[in-house]
């Protein structure tokens, strides 16, 4: 069985416990009786229990172990001047005991007022006085500045935990927008294609097997961004993924229609916007039912402006994975993501940036 807990913070107390040595030195030199070595016995048995249980059993408890050996202090005081060991005890294990710095000194201050108390009441020396409240304060006042201390480092390893569990937590969702923004997308693509080289299979081999050589790239292509996922280096750019937004639409049969401007954009804006536009073609594909996309790209006031509006059946309220970690890449960088789903669908994207004067280009269709 332990004495105490497996925990370096109470290495001190075993090491310790020696100083109640001081309590055997009267019964020595006194050559005591048999009886008076059997109570000094009996109080050390008490002692010993009191001060190792208080690392076991819980803070309320812990203060009745502390009023224990006041007591003892008070019960043997008259009869061993050692018994100063047991104020010295109770105020160096009460501030580990309590929550609060407060609470600490309070209990030095009772035990202070107990101890003065009871050297008026016996008539003792004043040796006991120096001891029992003397050199009781010093070590008490010691250790209510020691028993902060770890509270507050606590507190600090507890905080670096939580900081630690919340990073993790924000790197597996990243993860998982990263993936579904990466391969939605792309196999969204796949399937597009390879059901319209399933349907040219027996009318047209020719256009059926350049459909199936796109499915090949754009396979490779998958897997290379992938790669770059976890390397942490997705984006191809927002010049590239406008022309393949725009390739994809055409394939599922929507006709695209959009002015962009050249924007001088940070990476990170530019990251954010290329999987914007990703994730907003391929819900346009999928789910919207649309013949019509436009797409408006342009600087506002020192803010990039991404427009994207369909002519789709709408009517959807709830976010999906790819919107809502769309939304949370657009508000970490200070933007605004707006959806609008009463006649087809108008998604509006807002983020600031740096001014810089746009290069428009015409219009494409």
């Amino acid at each position: 069985m332990r004495l105490i807990p497996k925990n370096s913070e109470y290495a001190w107390a075993l090491y310790s416990v020696l100083y109640f040595g001081f309590f055997f030195i009267d019964p020595i030199e006194s050559h005591a009786s048999a009886r008076v070595w059997f109570f000094t016995l009996l109080a050390t048995a008490a002692f010993l229990v009191l001060y190792f249980g208080i690392f076991w059993v819980s803070r309320r408890q812990g203060l009745l172990h502390i009023a224990a050996m006041v007591l003892l202090g008070v019960v043997f005081a008259k009869y061993n001047s050692g018994a100063t060991t047991f104020f010295i005890f109770a105020v160096a294990c009460g501030p580990f005991i309590v929550d609060t710095e407060a609470d600490g000194i309070k209990i030095l201050a009772t035990v202070e007022v107990i101890a003065g108390l009871t050297w008026w009441a016996f008539h003792l020396s004043g040796w006991f006085l120096l001891f029992a409240n003397g050199l009781a304060f010093v070590i008490g006042a010691s250790n209510i500045h020691f028993a902060q201390r770890n509270r507050t480092n606590k507190k600090l390893l507890r905080a670096q935990g939580e900081i630690e569990r919340l990073a993790k937590v924000a790197e597996r969702e990243r993860i998982a927008r990263d993936l579904h923004d990466v391969l939605g997308h792309t196999l969204s693509v796949i399937i597009l294609k390879s059901e319209l080289a399933g349907k040219l299979m027996e009318r047209d081999p020719q256009r059926a097997g350049n459909e199936i050589r796109e499915v090949e790239q754009i396979s490779r292509q998958a897997l290379s961004e992938v790669r770059d996922a976890i390397r942490g280096y997705r984006s191809r750019g927002l010049e590239a993924e406008l022309a393949q937004a725009k390739s994809t639409l055409e394939t599922a049969g929507v006709k695209a229609e959009w002015h962009a401007a050249k924007i001088s954009l940070p990476a990170l804006q530019e990251s954010v916007l290329s999987m914007a536009v990703k994730e907003a073609v391929t819900n346009v594909v999928r789910h919207a039912q649309a013949r019509n996309c436009s797409l408006r790209l342009e600087q506002q006031n020192g803010s990039c402006h991404l427009e994207i509006e369909d002519d789709g059946r709408g009517g959807f309220q709830h976010e999906g994975n790819g919107l809502r970690g769309m939304r949370e890449r657009v508000e970490m960088l200070g933007g605004t993501l707006n959806r609008d789903s009463q006649a087809g669908t108008r998604l509006t994207i807002t983020l600031p940036l740096k001014e810089v004067a746009p290069k428009t280009e015409g219009c494409a269709n």
